[in-house]
């Protein structure tokens, strides 16, 4: 190993980088792009909803319950005469819910605590349903709790939940997505920044240039991805400044072991980029390549959106090759846990061992020669 060959090869690098700004853009405006857009665009807070209400003998107590529904952030209540017209107002998509509240509602809200409401909910989208169902029964305990003490009665509720939400006690959804959306975005930015090297150098035919020189293929390799890495951790400290001021996500954990985490995650990305672009010769399929081999599979196996508990078990199994799985749960972890042991030495160890694959076959693929 001759550093004075490296240095000069990572020189030559940077004005690669320098005459072609498309890595500058993959580097920091892509994170930029795809933060803002994924950020505000995905979420899985239901917010708005449009739900169709129905009273059968209005009292000041329905009036008083659909209070607590139309202000409450999550509905967007709008007034039916009667059951048949909100039936029909969800088979057109204008309401997600039937709220119905039947003649004896005034009579068993405080009498038996039970809750005299018919409500119906389009099942299309079964955790949009979920997610209504909790809201209305969260709203309808509030609201039955609140009556109760104006009234000076006692609350006839078989069982009192003390809930107590750890890590995320706003509920806030983007607060979970945020962190795995850095790590599939950094899958992407580490595939893509070195899977266009080697390819770019066969394209432009200055591989052959390289190929006479003294160089080992350890030099070229490491000449090619010291400037890439030092970009990709660019990027990173510019997804993690987006989260926590522009997106108010807390950072619980220390930033030595968010840097260090993401350093190692960084090589395993930039190392299944440079496996790719060894075997391809051609830009356009290396990036091709890069993201069905690197995008696709972080993004869905790897408990950004999708548990993988809830996977078949052979799923699961597969999921262990996906290096973006282990960084989603460490990012998520130091972000809204902190610094857990016993949950982040485990996934470093399994990124540790893809990285060293990774990189591994990079090196055992790469020939110095034109066949």
């Amino acid at each position: 190993m001759n550093f004075m060959r490296v240095k000069g090869l990572m020189r030559k690098e940077v004005y690669e980088i320098v005459r072609d700004p498309s890595s500058i853009a993959i580097a920091f405006v892509l994170p930029l792009v795809l933060l803002l857009i994924f950020g505000y665009g995905v979420s899985l807070d239901a917010r708005g909803v449009p739900v169709a209400e129905v009273v059968d003998h209005p009292t000041d107590l329905t009036a008083s319950f659909l209070g607590e529904l139309e202000h409450s952030p999550w509905f967007a209540p709008t007034r039916y005469p009667d059951q048949a017209s909100a039936e029909r107002a969800m088979m057109q998509g204008r309401a997600q819910a039937i709220i119905w509240l039947r003649s004896d509602f005034s009579r068993r809200a405080l009498s038996t605590g039970s809750s005299p409401i018919h409500l119906t909910i389009n099942g299309v989208d079964a955790n949009q349903a979920r997610i209504i169902q909790n809201y209305v029964n969260g709203t309808w305990q509030t609201w039955l709790a609140q009556q109760a003490a104006l009234h000076g009665q006692p609350l006839a509720i078989p069982v009192a939940a003390d809930v107590r939400i750890w890590f995320n006690p706003a509920l806030r959804s983007r607060d979970y997505l945020i962190p795995g959306l850095i790590a599939i975005i950094m899958t992407l930015i580490g595939a893509l920044l070195t899977a266009l090297v080697v390819s770019r150098e066969w394209e432009r035919g200055t591989m052959e240039g390289i190929m006479v020189t003294p160089v080992a293929k350890t030099e070229i390799l490491l000449g090619k991805l010291i400037p890439y890495f030092a970009m990709g951790m660019g990027g990173m400290v510019l997804s993690t400044a987006m989260a926590v001021f522009l997106f108010q996500v807390p950072l619980r954990g220390s930033l030595m072991v968010l840097c260090g985490t993401a350093a190692l995650f960084l090589l395993t990305a930039l190392g299944m980029g440079l496996m790719i672009s060894v075997l391809a010769r051609s830009q356009f399929v290396a990036a091709m390549v890069a993201i069905v081999t690197t995008f696709l599979p972080a993004f869905i196996l790897s408990g950004f959106l999708f548990d993988i508990r809830s996977m078949p078990q052979p799923i699961q199994i597969l999921t262990h090759i996906v290096a973006a799985r282990y960084f989603v749960a460490m990012l998520q972890t130091t972000f809204l846990a902190g610094n857990l042991r016993s949950v982040i030495l485990p996934n470093v160890l399994g990124l540790g061992v893809l990285c060293v694959v990774f990189l591994g076959l990079s090196v055992l693929r790469f020939r110095k020669r034109l066949d």
